[in-house]
């Protein structure tokens, strides 16, 4: 029976597609797990937090998808080939494999323990080469699939009081243009894409370990989860294109690196340490070693604290999905404009 599903508010038939998406118990990988739901695709759900595995398979069902829940550490590369023979078992292959977990600590680098580094770094990092080698293992015999790996502004410019984060998200974007030169060689079918984020309005800065005085939060401007989730749906669809950038800030971020990075290191150092942090206390235990979302935690959903001011759409990421030469003009113009701003502060 040929399922219809809504794209765009159009009904079209198509058959459901077979996603992993890993870090889905929250955050952005639950926002994206929810979004492929909602065009009928079938969503395993990868994540060691259990309480927040079972309300996103709920939410993923309640979307008109169809749930397969995996708990499983992506630093764990046995469990996580395991995870993905567990997906085929269950629904018969591998379509979209979407690398999304990740660890993290606010702290300077001197006060970053040799373990939480590497805990940082075999998480955020060697999960995505994991996930990866899982999916491949699986598209390759096909000749088909799509790997979309989820980065951020922070892939190319780095910022303080994040190094592992940032360290771990620099190696994702040499490994994954590596392997995308690999498979354009020899001429795979199989995909691989790269979605680089803003600042996301997500629990993790409730969890995260950190070593600041104030409570850590995201740099402003602050984007929904949901705007995240709709760009890696879109990327998933269309995985030759080799890099997406969502976000007005994530554009001035990296062309500002590419034009002026010695002028962009002087302003991190003088506005990072305050624009990562609130006034009050640390949240929850850290997620780093144990989920606080797990048998004896609670769940956190896909949005963190900041509501009020994150904002629910990005023009420049409708731009980047629907590019034509006046969009990539505006876009490019925005940026050189955001980058002089920026040098021009950092002058004053």
């Amino acid at each position: 029976m040929t399922r219809v599903r809504k794209r765009w508010g159009v009904q079209v038939p198509g058959s459901p597609r077979t996603v992993v998406v890993t870090g889905a118990s929250g955050g952005v990988g639950r926002a994206t797990a929810v979004a492929f739901a909602a065009r009928g695709d079938r969503v395993a759900l990868l994540a060691r937090g259990r309480e927040g595995l079972a309300a996103a398979a709920d939410e993923v069902q309640r979307a008109g998808g169809e749930a397969l829940v995996v708990p499983v550490d992506m630093a764990d590369a046995k469990a996580v080939d395991d995870a993905a023979q567990q997906v085929v078992d269950t629904f018969g292959h591998i379509d979209v494999w979407v690398n999304n977990a990740f660890a993290g600590v606010f702290a300077p680098f001197t006060e970053i323990t040799p373990d939480e580094f590497k805990r940082v770094t075999e998480v955020t990092y060697l999960g995505y080469v994991f996930g990866t080698r899982a999916a491949l293992r699986h598209m390759l015999p096909r000749d088909r699939g799509t790997i979309v790996q989820v980065g951020s502004a922070l892939a190319y410019r780095g910022i303080p009081l994040q190094s592992a984060y940032c360290g771990a998200k620099h190696a994702i974007q040499g490994f994954n243009e590596s392997l995308r030169c690999e498979l354009l060689h020899s001429r795979s079918g199989v995909r691989t894409t790269m979605v680089q984020l803003p600042a996301v309005n997500t629990p993790q800065f409730d969890w995260v370990l950190s070593r600041m005085p104030g409570q850590a939060r995201p740099v402003a401007p602050v984007y929904q989860p949901e705007v995240a989730g709709r760009a890696i749906v879109h990327a998933a669809s269309h995985g030759r294109r080799r890099e997406y950038w969502v976000g007005g800030s994530t554009v001035a971020t990296l062309i500002a690196n590419a034009v002026a990075p010695g002028a962009l290191d002087r302003y991190l150092a003088r506005t990072g340490f305050e624009s990562q942090q609130d006034k009050g206390e640390h949240g929850e235990s850290a997620n780093l070693w144990t989920p606080v979302d797990g048998p004896h935690g609670r769940d956190f959903g896909s949005h963190g604290r900041f509501d009020e001011e994150s904002h629910g759409s990005s023009p420049q990421d409708w731009i980047s999905r629907n590019r034509t030469r006046a969009g990539a003009a505006l876009t490019a113009g925005a940026a050189v404009l955001a980058a002089r701003r920026l040098t021009r502060l950092v002058r004053h």
